[in-house]
């Protein structure tokens, strides 16, 4: 059996999470509060203040959730994984596994980057559900208001999320019906992540990036940016350019089911990766 971590990213958070975990793990607890200014027990147990769906503040909460059940699960003694992913957010928690930074290093540069990121303003996101990726990209490329998108998350052979423009997410849904799209979701985002529009908010966190101790993985880290392993001498700059490029976690599953891996392990709150590799793994026939 090869078995892979996979940590979720953004969507993957509820109010609860985490709750059994904060106490057994109290010293890093405690390094969060310190770095966040504020009680991340209270934030995940309770949102009194309505928080948790905030960028800022969902990043930071479900980095220390997914740090620290990948903490209890080292705590088992269960056979470590060969490889570890994860899905935009989830990807620094993929890097920790992998001892790329320490705890307070990662949530540092999380805080940071969910600050920045919750900065952008302007355009949206929408979630095609039922065209495979290349398909989608035609129906882009025939269209102006398509020619401004990106695909943001290329998540399975059938679900793709789009960033851009509002208008021209609005005036592509047709285009998208007319070529056999089973739904066309507009989300609940506050920007169009993963795109071409995030480019100098990438331009900003490059630096912020350039100040931080990273180490070579100890683990092969799949990125998000190439669906392949981390070059050991390239992280910094891999890390850089997730926010303004496209999440290949198609390809990314593809590449973990090439290799060997038999069992994802989905190592944070919900399922949403797990039923994603499934379908993949399905679908392939793997």
């Amino acid at each position: 059996m090869s078995i892979a971590c996979i940590f979720p990213g953004q969507g993957s958070q509820s109010k609860g999470m985490g709750l059994e975990l904060f106490e057994t793990f109290k010293d890093w607890t405690e390094e969060a509060d310190g770095i966040l200014g504020y009680s991340i027990r209270e934030l995940c147990a309770s949102d009194p203040r309505g928080e948790l769906g905030q960028t800022a503040f969902t990043q930071p909460a479900l980095f220390v959730v997914n740090a620290m059940t990948y903490r209890a699960r080292q705590a088992r003694g269960v056979e470590p994984p060969a490889f570890v992913a994860g899905h935009s957010l989830g990807e620094f928690n993929a890097l920790l596994a992998a001892e790329v930074f320490d705890f307070a290093t990662g949530l540092t540069l999380v805080r940071d980057r969910g600050a920045l990121m919750s900065r952008v303003r302007g355009g949206g996101m929408a979630a095609v559900v039922g065209l495979e990726p290349a398909k989608i990209e035609t129906v882009l490329a025939a269209s102006d208001a398509g020619r401004r998108l990106d695909p943001a998350n290329f998540n399975s052979f059938d679900q793709t999320v789009l960033a851009g423009p509002k208008d021209d997410l609005a005036a592509v849904k047709p285009d998208f019906e007319a070529a056999g799209a089973r739904a066309y979701i507009p989300l609940n985002v506050s920007a169009p992540f993963h795109s071409r529009y995030m480019r100098d908010a990438a331009v900003e966190y490059a630096a912020t990036l350039a100040k931080a101790e990273l180490a070579p993985p100890k683990i092969p880290v799949i990125a998000n940016v190439s669906a392949a392993p981390y070059d050991p001498a390239a992280v910094r700059e891999t890390l850089g350019r997730q926010i303004d490029h496209s999440v290949r976690w198609l390809d990314s599953i593809l590449y973990l089911l090439d290799h060997g891996v038999t069992t994802f392990e989905e190592t944070g709150p919900g399922t949403v990766l797990a039923k994603l590799a499934a379908q993949i793994r399905k679908k392939r026939g793997a």
